[in-house]
């Protein structure tokens, strides 16, 4: 993306007159270290979460994992 069109494109976004595509998040995401379902959380403990769970090593996220299939929520 053009640094001249970059920030207005984002103010756009941020405004929400705009939504970007799918490919337009994965490109952000990936300067951000954010995966995809990080944009579409719909609250901030949700995001923060995501974010944390992408950023794990694998032996992290099985542990995780098998902790949150063994709760009884």
């Amino acid at each position: 993306m053009d640094p001249s069109v970059a920030s207005p494109r984002i103010n756009q976004y941020e405004r929400g007159k705009h939504l970007p595509d799918t490919l337009i998040l994965e490109r952000l995401g990936a300067v951000l270290n954010r995966p995809l379902p990080f944009f579409y959380a719909a609250d901030e403990d949700l995001a923060f979460l995501i974010t944390t769970f992408h950023q794990m090593r694998s032996t992290q996220r099985r542990g995780l994992l098998t902790l949150a299939r063994r709760s009884d929520v």
